[in-house]
């Protein structure tokens, strides 16, 4: 089981600045959160397809696929249950509610997409880099480019002690889905004990290297923008500004929506 996100397919999106990929992940937010029907984000959903075909984010959202299955159902009858229209639709559900939930769904869907395009196409090193020149603080782009190192780490740990424990001859896939997780919660504790001998010993290295002991650094990765990454911004910008003067003007709104 390979842990690492990052897909190294040298695509058009894999080549661009992580500044620039950063601020196209940052306003793609913008533009999701401004309307309330489903019709109106469907630029912003046509575009986030198409990263992810190109960049073959796909094999990754694959991956989370019971995750987004489960958000999915989930999020479409919560949100019907708090909010309702003026247009019955079936039993509780009114068409404005069922659009709106299609549209809050579309929202979380999106999110995690953009999110998944991001990780997918840029390494972590690269990524905590943009950050920095961005203006985060060294120590907590540190911070985050750790974190990032520990997910494939522990979901790497997990993976082996469930194996070292199927070969002793625990049955960790037969029963319905809550005995499936009732058996894998003991196996939470060799990998945080691990987890957390891991992380004592990357301390002691911090601190026999002087972390922290100057507050000027020099770095290996260096990062250049090229034309091609001011012309994604300039297209980016101008489509979150289209957004938002459409949402002054009043479309993308569902008459009629009441919500709790």
């Amino acid at each position: 089981m390979d842990a690492e996100l990052y897909i190294d397919n040298n695509s058009f999106i894999h080549r661009l600045d992580p500044r620039t990929k950063i601020t196209v992940f940052l306003l793609t937010f913008v533009a999701i959160l401004l309307f309330e029907d489903p019709l109106w984000m469907l630029p912003v959903a046509f575009l986030i397809m198409l990263q992810i075909i190109v960049c073959g984010a796909l094999v990754n959202l694959r991956r989370i696929r019971y995750i987004l299955i489960v958000l999915t159902v989930s999020s479409m009858i919560l949100w019907n249950l708090f909010s309702k229209g003026v247009t019955p639709l079936f039993w509780f559900i009114t068409v404005e509610s069922f659009s709106y939930a299609i549209a809050r769904t579309m929202l979380m869907t999106l999110m995690i997409s953009a999110g998944m395009i991001l990780i997918t196409t840029t390494r972590n090193e690269e990524l905590v880099k943009g950050m920095i020149m961005m203006g985060l603080p060294y120590r907590v782009g540190f911070a985050i480019s750790t974190a990032l190192r520990l997910v494939p780490t522990i979901a790497s740990s997990t993976l082996t002690i469930s194996q070292a424990q199927r070969s002793r001859g625990l049955d960790l896939d037969s029963g319905n889905l809550l005995e499936r997780i009732r058996k894998f919660l003991p196996l939470l504790v060799p990998v945080f004990i691990s987890t957390i001998r891991n992380t004592n010993i990357f301390a002691m290295a911090l601190e026999a290297k002087g972390f922290g002991a100057r507050e000027e650094r020099t770095s290996y990765l260096e990062l250049n923008m090229r034309t091609v990454d001011y012309i994604i911004l300039a297209f980016t910008v101008l489509f979150v500004a289209g957004s938002v003067v459409f949402y002054a003007m009043g479309y993308g709104h569902i008459a009629g929506l009441t919500r709790f």
